[in-house]
């Protein structure tokens, strides 16, 4: 059977992306037969946010205003129905996210890369991390497999920068306008952290489109 491309349109400091990620998972468990190849592509929530990021209350203050407080408490009991605690009186600074992009990218070719997403999230999510520190990502990519010294020493130069730019602006083209964003063998998009109903009957869909496609 052909391997099933899934593209997921994402960026580390979305807490839908780390519900997403566990409704993916959920729908993949639902579908054991289809082999799938996951490939985590960067987007920027805000591309305004400087090196160093904001301040954390400051920033959701001027985004959300009043709405703030009960928008993310419904987003902490979706994340505890799925079994993610999330944190957010512990986050200090809402980062900019390209270190951690530059990370994700460079771990799909370490097969790490699902670790290094979740070890993000968690971090950022559940622990306060600073998921744009060097040390923080080296530690991360340390505990998904990977080489950290190797890490933290690219981190210290602008390797990959342009590429994740570009990731992004390919995002904005295809008419991604936010995230999650599932992409289903490059055919069929399925936007938000969806049920894993629909995630799993995205997949049946693209699996009969792919066979379609086979045959003729």
């Amino acid at each position: 059977m052909t391997v099933m491309t899934i593209d997921v349109v994402s960026d580390v400091m979305c807490p839908w992306c780390y519900i997403g990620k566990r409704r993916l998972e959920s729908a993949l468990a639902m579908r054991p037969d289809i082999p799938v190849d996951i490939r985590w592509r960067a987007y920027k929530l805000d591309p305004t946010i400087p090196d160093g990021g904001v301040d954390r209350v400051e920033y959701l203050e001027k985004k959300f205003g009043e709405k703030a407080g009960a928008i993310y408490a419904q987003i902490e009991q979706t994340g505890r129905d799925i079994g993610i605690d999330f944190r957010f009186t512990d986050i200090s600074r809402s980062p900019n996210t390209m270190n951690a992009h530059r990370l994700i990218r460079w771990s799909y070719g370490q097969n790490a890369q699902d670790r290094v997403v979740e070890g993000l999230f968690k971090s950022f999510f559940v622990d306060g991390g600073d998921v744009e520190d060097i040390e923080t990502l080296g530690a991360i990519a340390e505990d998904a497999g990977m080489d950290g010294k190797l890490v933290r020493e690219l981190l210290e130069t602008e390797a990959d920068k342009d590429s994740i730019d570009a990731e992004i602006q390919q995002a904005h083209q295809i008419g991604v306008q936010g995230v999650p964003c599932f992409i289903f063998g490059a055919r069929l998009a399925v936007m938000g952290a969806q049920a894993p109903e629909i995630l799993a009957d995205a997949m049946d869909k693209t699996l009969e489109a792919m066979e379609t496609a086979h045959t003729e």
